[in-house]
């Protein structure tokens, strides 16, 4: 027999990560990526969150609010495999679920009360900016962190070689701007990890890319095994979906 349960967003995301391009493939991977989990009533109040800073990290369950009317498959192929190879939807962590739910490890990095708002600060987020929050559950290392776990085809956090430069406008733009300070190794960390397309990561001529972080538009060229940042300009910034 096939139940259904009606769940009601709790909050929304604030994010750098202003579109799917960019976004790292699990959390922790950008440290300098940082947000807001800015709670909706009844939740925005101070007895939903008591006692939540004596935890370093938080456990979020959230809906994957932009592929959810997709569809889904038995079989996906994993970006870590290539996208060669097809594997069970429920051996992955992929987007197209039988129920579009997604969960992600924060650092809890504070958090702000004001004019009746409750935000929890977050970094090393991995969350499209405007993702639909269902619950808040503490990270326990005694219990949540098995360090002899086997991790199947993703048994290691992804590496590359890559490298990265600023042109000269670029890194100046970073400087005068006052908004994000971390705004420069973002971007870095970002590039570092490399977030083309893996059939586009075999090609040796030069390629253009754009990415949206925070209310800026960066632009990159990757030649080989090299990232350089050509231009970034800022951009309307959109309000969080509430």
């Amino acid at each position: 027999m096939t139940e259904q349960y009606q769940m009601q967003v709790i909050g929304y995301i604030e994010s750098p990560y202003k579109q799917k391009f960019a976004i790292p493939r699990q959390p922790g991977l950008i440290a300098a990526a940082h947000g807001k989990l800015v709670l909706r009533a009844p939740f925005a109040d101070e007895t939903f969150v008591r006692g939540i800073e004596a935890f370093s990290h938080l456990w979020l369950l959230f809906v994957f609010h932009e592929t959810a009317d997709k569809g889904w498959s038995p079989l996906v192929r994993p970006p870590r495999l290539g996208g060669n190879v097809r594997k069970g939807v429920f051996a992955t962590r992929a987007t197209f679920r039988p129920n579009p739910i997604g969960m992600s490890v924060v650092k809890l990095e504070g958090v702000s009360q004001k004019k009746g708002q409750i935000e929890l600060l977050i970094s090393g987020l991995d969350l499209l900016h405007g993702t639909p929050i269902l619950d808040i559950k503490p990270y326990l290392p005694y219990s949540d962190a098995l360090p002899h776990a086997s991790g199947g085809f993703a048994d290691a956090a992804p590496e590359t070689t890559m490298t990265v430069s600023f042109s000269e406008d670029a890194a100046g733009f970073c400087q005068r701007q006052r908004a994000y300070p971390d705004l420069q190794n973002l971007i870095e960390q970002v590039l570092k990890q490399d977030p083309r397309p893996s059939y586009k990561k075999q090609r040796q001529s030069e390629q253009h890319y754009g990415m949206t972080l925070y209310n800026f538009n960066i632009k990159w060229t990757v030649n080989g095994e090299h990232n350089h940042v050509t231009e970034i300009l800022q951009l309307p910034e959109p309000d969080c979906q509430q």
